[in-house]
Parts: structure tokens; sequence; C-alpha cells
């Protein structure tokens, strides 16, 4: 079965950091170019991230120098580090992928930044 699972969610106060995963199984993530997009209250999806096959990577300017996106090939996991939160960045987190013509979804994970 070709799904994308994701951890990591939760409550944190603004400055502080949350590390997201996206755990990928029937496909080998590395292959493919994944995105994380976020979705806030009563915002649209927004893409915030994404890492192509050979490891580049490029960021929305709304998270550019605070959210990091990585990928570790032999736990055919890709990650988003999220420091210095703030109220803004509350929102369901997705990554994504295009799977055989398909847009493949994670489940989504909540996080929430609130003092």
């Amino acid at each position: 079965q070709v799904q994308l699972v994701e951890s990591g969610g939760g409550l944190v106060q603004p400055g502080g950091s949350l590390r997201l995963s996206c755990t990928a199984s029937g496909i080998i993530l590395s292959a493919y170019t994944m995105h994380w997009y976020r979705q806030g209250p009563e915002q649209q999806r927004e893409l915030i991230a994404n890492i192509f096959s050979d490891g580049h990577s490029n960021y929305a300017d709304s998270v550019k120098g605070r959210f990091t996106i990585s990928r570790d090939d032999a736990k055919n996991t890709m990650y988003l580090q999220m420091n210095n939160l703030e109220a803004e960045d509350t929102a369901v987190y997705y990554c994504n992928t295009v799977w055989n013509s398909r847009d493949l979804w994670g489940q989504g994970a909540q996080v929430t930044v609130s003092s």
C-alpha cells in the first residue's frame, strides 16, 4: 500500500521548535519531489517547502530561515524542522508528492503555537 504517514505535531509556545516527520511506504521517497504544505484556520492550503530528488530545497518566504526540510533515505522519511515558531504558524501540516500522476497526501499533523 502506497501511503505517507506524518508524526510530530503538537502544542508549542512562541519561539519554540518542533520537528515533523513524513514516512513513506510503497514508494522510494528519494525518487520523488516531496512537499510540505500547511493549512491554517479559514485559510487555503499553502506550499511552504519542497525537496527534490537531488536534495535541493526551496522555501516559501513565510518560513525561510526558520524551517528546514530534509530527508533520511535510509529511513525513507522526510522531516520539517521548525524553529522560532510564531502564532501564525498554527496550522495542519501535510506532506505530499505526486505519485502515478495523482496527489498523494499524508493524514495531516496539527501544529498549534500558543502561550
